[in-house]
């Protein structure tokens, strides 16, 4: 699509809501709301603290995966005082295995900044909001909605899905997200009806329960949605070929070493530099992923110890995806006496203890591989 016909897209002007939309959303709402950890019991005001830590850990990421953490963080951290008083390498190790953790970092610095900035309340604005660290447009649009009820439209992967079948969007995505905004705000209850409260929190949390449950990405059980009559895309037939989207692009495959070094029980790791991906988390030393890497230039990155006189290569090879490439990784094993000396920024951990530690999945398939031990 040209830079002028995506601009065409953002000047368009929403067409007017059907009257009866917002209504026929909030009654099915009312009837069929999912049961979420963090959401509280129709009539009860949404816990600003418990919106927002959901709202992070849901950022790429389903509701399934985050249920056992949101419930773990909050038994830990019950509120944003206690988060914003722990370290930063508790947090890390408790957000070990969901990913992006770029989002733990921002996270615990949230806290801190609610903590000290705001005397422990979160702002009830989303400018005030997206003031804080790791919380963007969409972020503090949600939490703005569903905390506070404040008159603004937060528009994830599933409303995107049922705004662009309802009004049929040929556009296709990413280009055809301002106007799918736009339109997902007609889709609001109307304040000036004379309702105390206009229930833009549950707006967006019923469209985004009608995209779990019905209006899903296959097979979307139209018969059972309350909005099927006024579906432009329902009416055509082609509502599985919404939203059009763009050609993705994938990046280069990458490769590297992991090396395993064992002394008895322990294993040797470090902590990887705060900056970068998977920042600030636990690793076992390793070479750089570049495209192209071969096995003789990832043995020139293995730790340099005297104890360390032979690297046994391990059969087959590590594979993970990152959100923009692919990864493999070859593992080298080593063992060395006991009373070994870790290498200098590095450190002995027991293989027992292994969970307590910050380790990302990419790391865990590699330590399981060199161990030999179940992934």
């Amino acid at each position: 699509m040209t830079s002028s016909a995506a601009t065409k897209i953002k000047r368009r002007k929403a067409p007017e809501a059907a009257s009866g939309r917002p209504v026929l959303l909030l009654e099915w709402y009312d009837r069929h709301r999912r049961r979420l950890p963090w959401r509280p019991p129709a009539g009860e005001r949404a816990d600003p603290y418990r919106v927002w830590l959901s709202e992070i850990m849901l950022q790429q990421t389903g509701v399934k995966t985050v249920g056992p953490y949101f419930e773990k963080f909050l038994a830990r951290w019950p509120d944003v005082e206690a988060l914003g008083r722990a370290s930063l390498d508790d947090v890390l190790r408790m957000w070990a295995g969901l990913g992006y953790y770029s989002r733990a970092r921002n996270l615990h610095a949230c806290a801190v900044a609610v903590l000290r900035d705001h005397r422990g309340v979160f702002p009830d604005t989303e400018q005030g909001l997206q003031a804080l660290p790791g919380i963007g447009p969409y972020t503090a649009s949600a939490i703005a909605a569903i905390a506070f009820d404040r008159r603004t439209m937060p528009v994830d992967g599933n409303i995107e899905r049922v705004v662009s079948r309802l009004f049929a969007v040929e556009e296709p995505l990413p280009q055809a997200k301002p106007f799918i905004q736009q339109l997902a705000a007609t889709l609001l209850g109307d304040a000036r009806a004379g309702d105390e409260k206009s229930r833009a929190g549950d707006s967006a949390q019923a469209l985004m329960d009608l995209g779990s449950s019905i209006c899903t990405p296959k097979k979307p059980a139209c018969a059972l949605c309350p909005l099927n009559d006024d579906c432009a895309a329902c009416v055509r037939g082609d509502q599985e070929t919404f939203p059009r989207k763009a050609p993705k692009k994938s990046g280069a495959l990458r490769r590297g070493a992991a090396f395993v070094v064992t002394r008895g029980d322990e294993l040797l790791v470090r902590t990887r530099p705060e900056k970068g991906l998977l920042g600030g988390m636990t690793e076992v030393p390793g070479s750089d992923w570049l495209a192209g890497h071969d096995d003789n230039a990832a043995l020139q990155q293995a730790p340099v110890h005297k104890g360390i006189t032979r690297w046994h290569r391990k059969a087959g090879v590590v594979t993970h995806v990152f959100t923009h490439f692919p990864l493999e990784l070859v593992v080298y094993t080593a063992k060395v006496a006991a009373r070994t000396r870790a290498p200098a920024g590095m450190r002995w951990v027991p293989v027992a203890t292994l969970a307590d530690e910050a380790l990302p999945n990419v790391m865990r398939k590699a330590i399981a591989h060199g161990l030999g031990l179940q992934g």
